[in-house]
This record gives structure tokens, sequence and C-alpha cells, in this order.
């Protein structure tokens, strides 16, 4: 990071840390991750969840089929806005296929490594969304053999249908190929050891709720920063937030810190300096010139998701500070 104000300092009186943040704020623009069940869909176990912690809507981000398990990122308030960003991470899945005779292990690695890079992907018929034709990048592993059934590692684009790589194996083998079992142990950062299950939810509710004890809620919610954390980085001063909030663009002077070597056009983070997120926007200049500016537009905001209220309205006609 470089730092363009060392002095800036945040006030208490407005504003907190991430951490700070009660039950109910964190709801209000937070996640969760749920290690998804066999036979109910995401649809399902997303209705489930926000009845539990009580909530109007509770959105997720990737597509699960039934008969699938494993981690279901849960986005909460504020947070459903980032849901786009969450369908598109990679996606990891181990899953269980299954041949009608023993798998010859040497043919069905030389049909794996046909599975790997850019590969054509149609989505089979019962699955749970209906999208177009399209290629997806995938690395495909085969991990064992055990006579009739396998199992194989795919680390791929969103939108990856694995039933269609079992069908694909079958006929580079000449043979049906069943997907058997499938879990996904991974969506961009989160990962199976992030996840909890309903009943873990459901029990660290009602401590909440009925014994007023919040440390079972705390481990299980994040804030909607977390989201966002692999995103570069530009720290705003107190005012700028508050003009951010209402749709001002980040102005030079609204700067703390900013990340190195950002293009114009980068998207990056624009946080508080109590780690709060204001908004992800628009670089409209490169890091190397923004030293050299004394005035002028920095970032653009796309999506604004700290309340306006949270710090005063502190910005002039020509800069945001």
């Amino acid at each position: 990071m470089i730092t363009i104000d060392g002095d800036a300092k945040t006030s208490p009186a407005h504003g907190c840390t991430p951490a700070e943040r009660t039950i109910d704020e964190l709801l209000e623009a937070g996640m969760l991750v749920i290690d998804k069940p066999q036979g109910p869909n995401s649809h399902q176990v997303s209705a489930w969840a926000r009845d539990i912690l009580g909530l109007e809507k509770l959105g997720h981000g990737g597509t699960l089929d039934p008969f699938a398990t494993g981690v279901l990122v849960l986005l909460s308030g504020r947070a459903m806005r980032l849901t786009k960003k969450v369908l598109s991470h990679d996606k990891t899945y181990v899953g269980v296929l299954r041949a009608p005779n023993n798998f010859d292990k040497n043919a069905l690695q030389r049909a794996i490594a046909q599975m790997c890079g850019q590969v054509y992907n149609v989505p089979p018929e019962i699955s749970a969304v209906k999208v177009q034709v399209r290629s997806r990048r995938m690395e495909t592993k085969l991990l064992d053999v055990d006579g009739r059934d396998a199992a194989i590692e795919v680390t791929c684009e969103a939108g990856t249908y694995i039933r269609t790589l079992a069908r694909d194996l079958g006929l580079l083998l000449g043979h049906p190929v069943e997907l058997k079992e499938l879990r996904r142990t991974q969506s961009g950062r989160f990962m199976e050891s992030h996840c909890i299950t309903l009943q873990e939810l459901k029990d660290a509710v009602w401590l909440w709720k009925e014994k007023g004890e919040e440390r079972a809620i705390r481990k299980i919610l994040a804030p909607i920063e977390t989201l966002v954390s692999d995103l570069p980085t530009v720290v705003v001063k107190d005012g700028a937030a508050g003009a951010i909030a209402h749709g001002a663009p980040l102005m030079r002077p609204g700067i703390v810190s900013v990340e190195s070597d950002l293009e114009r056009g980068d998207l990056v983070r624009l946080l508080t300096l109590k780690g709060e997120l204001v908004s992800l926007g628009s670089m409209l200049t490169r890091t190397e010139m923004i030293q050299e500016m004394e005035t002028g537009e920095i970032a653009r905001p796309d999506l604004v998701f700290l309340p306006p209220e949270t710090y005063p309205k502190a910005w002039k006609k020509a800069q945001s500070e």
C-alpha cells in the first residue's frame, strides 16, 4: 500500500469496525457458508436458512442439484448485491463415477487428460439451471479407481456441468459413465472448513435469541467485507466515505492509502479507516498518477454498500474530503 495521507484519522463517533457490529447489523450485510445436504436443492436450503435466521430474503451464490452436497455460500441483506461476484467464482468438486464394468485405469486417465483446458460443456437435461451451450475452463484429476467406481476432482469455471463431464468421459471410453456422487469442496476462497450444517445454524440462532449467547452465531456469520477481500484496496477518509455513500466519486483529497500498480478501469474496494466496505468502484486513473495529483476524481463507485447515515455528509462541490 502507498500512503497518501499518513495523518488521516477516523472519528469514533461514526461507524465501527466489522468485528464490532451487532448480530442484526451483520445480518443486514453478511454471509455464511452452509454444507448443503443431499436431497433439497440450493433454493430450498437457502429458504430454510432464511427462516431459521428470521430474515425476509437470503440469497445463495451457486446452484447445486438436489443430489449434490457441499459448499453453499449464502448472502444476507446488502451482501446479496454481490451475488454475481460470488457466482463467478471458480469451483472445485469431488465426484464418484460408476461404469457398467471395471474401469480401465489407463484408458480413464487418458480420457481425463482430454477433459482439461477449455472444454465444450453442454448442459445435461436434468440440470438445476437452464443455460446455453458454451465452453468452460476446467482441470480434471483422477484421485482413485476401485473396480467400477472412480473418484475425480474437478476445478472449473462457474457454470460448468460435472454431469456433462461424466457423460463425455463415457463417450471417450466407449461405455456409459454415471455420476453417482458429487460434492462441492470449494467456491472461490470458501472451503469445506468454513461450512456449518443447518442444525448447527439452528442451534446457534437458538443460543443467541433464547439465551443471549452470541459466540456461536458470531463464528458463523461473516461481514460483507469477507466477500471482497480478494480485491485491491483504496482506503478513504471519513468525509469521503460519507460522500461516496451518497453516490459521489472519490476525489484525490479523500484518499488515505492506495495499492500500487492499479490501472485505469481496475475494480477496487473502497474501505474506511475502520475497515468498513464503502463501495466497489472503478479506477479513473493509475496509482502512479495519484501522488502527482492535488485534485480530481480517482474512482467512481459502481456498487455502494455503506448506509448513507453512517458518516456525515462532508464534501464540497468540487471535492470529497
